[in-house]
């Protein structure tokens, strides 16, 4: 395939761009480094197949010229600051639903007709029913991130309804791994390395959630467009399995040798949009043949290693 990969430069983007790069695929990424890291390209950069952009998506004519030539499209690009959505609420909608608008429109231009998206577990709201399957009932939004993706998720299928697209959308829970920037082990270890002795927690720390190691991600990702031909393709990603955030909190202070002093801001979700239960149905995936390899422990074990090892990455990030 030729590839375009927007937010390239980002966690999940650039690790894509390396394995679609290792199966001999031509990519290009396309990416405004706002929250990206033009060193996670690096590897990449050495690569005949391989074509950086330095573009915004708001930027439409930037834009429709990286999508020349391409034929299929991972829009990976999208807001990384959830939690602070009710800060800035224009955030979501722009580099959320408009950039999608967008990156819709400059493949109706090129002719390119094959989408992969991913969308969130959060556009389940608060569910009702665990673990969630694709085909539940929406309820009422409480993220403002989760209503930007389901946004998404409705134009998309809108363009493969109108303009003959094909997509597949893949609602996430938390993804971990190498090139990890933001989340709550992030958050954590820098709190740890400027005082080992205590950390303060939000919510808590019993919120339940799931995570998923960023390479099994992009197994079920590639596996689903391989196999799944419908027009719409939705699946869950995650592990069929949840931690609270205790747990979480235990292994990273256990890895790191530490026994801290925890405090918790209380309540029953850290922050406003917060879903203090997320856990996802993925026998649909997992009815194509995927396994996910690493444990939600490991997971969280190998990112921590990673962030120990690349420090810098921390110099980056407000």
């Amino acid at each position: 395939m030729r590839c375009l990969v927007t937010g390239g430069g980002g966690f999940i983007g650039s690790n894509l761009v390396d394995r679609l790069l290792a199966l001999g695929h031509q990519v290009t990424a396309y990416d405004n480094f706002s929250t990206g890291q033009r060193k996670f390209l690096a590897e990449a950069g050495r690569l005949a197949g391989f074509r950086l952009i330095e573009g915004d998506l708001l930027d439409a004519a930037a834009l429709d010229g990286a999508m020349r030539g391409n034929d299929f499209v991972f829009h990976m690009a999208a807001n990384a600051d959830v939690r602070f959505g009710t800060e800035h609420p224009s955030r979501d909608l722009q580099q959320n639903t408009v950039a999608t608008f967008n990156v819709l429109e400059a493949m109706r231009s090129h002719g390119v007709r094959r989408i992969a998206f991913p969308s969130t577990g959060s556009v389940y709201g608060e569910a009702k029913v665990f673990p969630t399957p694709e085909d539940a009932a929406f309820p009422v939004q409480t993220s403002l991130y989760g209503a930007s993706k389901l946004a998404c998720e409705g134009l998309i299928a809108a363009y493969c309804e109108g303009f003959g697209f094909q997509s597949w959308i893949f609602r996430f829970v938390s993804i971990l791994g190498e090139r990890y920037t933001h989340g709550h082990i992030f958050d954590f270890y820098r709190r740890l390395s400027e005082d080992p002795t205590r950390l303060h927690i939000l919510g808590d720390g019993r919120q339940r959630k799931s995570y998923l190691h960023v390479q099994d991600c992009i197994d079920a990702m590639l596996l689903a467009i391989e196999k799944a031909d419908d027009k719409v393709n939705i699946f869950n990603l995650g592990v069929p399995d949840y931690v609270e955030v205790n747990d979480s909190v235990r292994w990273i202070t256990a890895h790191l040798g530490l026994d801290p002093a925890l405090s918790y801001a209380g309540g029953d979700r850290g922050w406003v949009g917060d879903n203090p239960f997320i856990f996802l149905d993925v026998s649909r995936i997992m009815a194509l043949g995927w396994q996910p390899r690493l444990t939600i422990e490991q997971g969280i074990v190998r990112t921590l290693d990673w962030l120990r090892s690349n420090a810098w990455v921390y110099g980056q990030r407000p």
